[in-house]
């Protein structure tokens, strides 16, 4: 169990670096700029993100988590188990879910929009101010889990 600990807190804490990227200076740049060219180049991103690598990132830290989750379940009374089932299950819900439930469906209605009409300009306004906020869960959600991940690697040991 150890080394899927150290697997997840390696793939949430590098998670929680990129998604903070976006919540600290990316969409802070692409605000600056004028609409259409604000929405065009997050469309570009959005089109990038799903890299292979950024994927297995993502989503194989998720199963990763998922494994160390029935893991502890299955030796809850091990020193850590509860904090690594609560950490696997803060990563999943707060990277994994809200990915897919809530900012996927966002950047797809981004996709289909033209950056250079009213309707484009408008949903990037509103994209903005839903898209961020919900990021920064994205960000804290896995370092907290990181953090929390290492610290149950020292569990029962005083």
């Amino acid at each position: 169990m150890t080394a899927l600990t150290i697997v997840c807190a390696v793939g949430a804490a590098t998670a929680a670096g990129a998604f903070f990227t976006f919540s600290d200076f990316t969409m802070a740049g692409l605000r600056r700029l004028p609409p259409a060219r604000g929405a065009a180049a997050m469309q570009a991103i959005n089109k990038a993100a799903p890299s292979p690598l950024f994927m297995l990132l993502l989503f194989g830290t998720g199963a990763a988590c998922v494994a160390l989750m029935v893991s502890a379940a299955m030796n809850i009374d091990e020193p850590g188990s509860i904090m690594r089932l609560i950490a696997g299950a803060i990563y999943v819900a707060g990277v994994v879910v809200t990915t897919v439930g809530y900012h996927v469906p966002r950047n797809n209605r981004l996709d289909r929009v033209d950056p250079e009409s009213a309707e484009g300009a408008d949903y990037w306004a509103v994209y903005l101010k839903e898209w961020v906020p919900m990021n920064h869960v994205r960000s804290i959600a896995p370092l907290v889990s990181a953090v929390m991940l290492v610290v149950s690697l020292t569990a029962g040991q005083e």
